[in-house]
């Protein structure tokens, strides 16, 4: 598996509380073709598989679950025009300890991006006291077992 920093939304990321990812893809401005108008359409889950890592890094504590959309905006706080593409659902915090992979796609979804890409982890109940998450865009998928 080959990972590229640039593409590394969150490296042991700390959610306490609601956040958006720490890095946040910010994509490159789409030109026209020659005789039209219109942008080019940027929709990066087309064509070859791009898969979608993450790994709780650190047990999660106090917290009653944890919801992970993947959303594309036209800002980097992912607030302005925000897309939800992808939703894990509320995962219960039982299930949020070091080594569980959340998923909701193991592909970055076929859907039209914004400027700009990233993670959102919302916190269901009172904030978490502890609790770590990694997660990029990689080469390939792993299943990490040992």
């Amino acid at each position: 598996m080959i990972f590229n920093k640039n593409l590394l939304l969150s490296e042991g990321q700390a959610i306490t509380a609601t956040a958006v990812s720490e890095n946040v893809i910010a994509w490159e401005t789409m030109g026209t073709v020659p005789y039209d108008a219109a942008a080019i359409t940027r929709n990066l889950g087309r064509g070859v598989p791009i898969p979608m890592m993450m790994l709780v890094t650190e047990d999660f504590a106090t917290l009653t679950s944890l919801t992970i959309t993947l959303e594309t905006a036209t800002n980097a706080a992912l607030s302005s025009g925000a897309v939800v593409l992808a939703s894990s659902g509320a995962i219960a915090a039982a299930s949020l300890v070091q080594g569980y992979r959340p998923t909701f796609s193991d592909w970055l979804p076929s859907a039209t991006m914004k400027d700009y890409f990233g993670l959102r982890y919302t916190v269901g109940g009172s904030n978490a006291t502890a609790g770590k998450i990694w997660a990029a865009l990689a080469t390939e998928n792993q299943d990490w077992a040992a």
